[in-house]
């Protein structure tokens, strides 16, 4: 999956978390798309690309930057959700079901560790 095509996903991720019941955990507008393009930088790294996001931010230590945001199952079952409908079966992106798949499991294994809110 190349570059460009990492950064359209993920405007794409980024487009449906602003329409969905945790956009108040997100800037608004060009905000936002700023937001997607840093997790496509991201996604780019942890894929094998080169570490645009190390490069531009250290290291990522995504569950400490995302401590001040009180993500819980709910919340992350919405975002997982987001990624999913811009995914679909991966075709748009250029991707195998079984890349597709694949990266579904790394989000999903990913979101889990994210949680940082004890069910109510």
């Amino acid at each position: 999956m190349g570059r460009e095509t990492l950064y359209q996903l993920s405007a794409a991720v980024y487009r449906n978390i602003g329409e969905s019941d945790i956009a108040s955990m997100f800037p608004e507008g060009e905000a936002l798309l700023a937001a997607s393009r840093k997790q496509a930088e991201f996604l780019i790294g942890i894929l094998g690309g080169p570490p645009i996001y190390m490069e531009k931010y250290g290291h990522p230590r995504m569950r400490a930057r995302h401590l001040p945001f009180e993500i819980d199952e709910s919340a992350r079952q919405t975002w997982l959700r987001c990624f999913r409908e811009a995914l679909g079966d991966g075709s748009e992106w250029r991707l195998s079901p079984e890349e597709a798949a694949a990266l579904l499991n790394w989000l999903e294994a990913f979101s889990a560790w994210m949680v940082n809110q004890a069910p109510s």
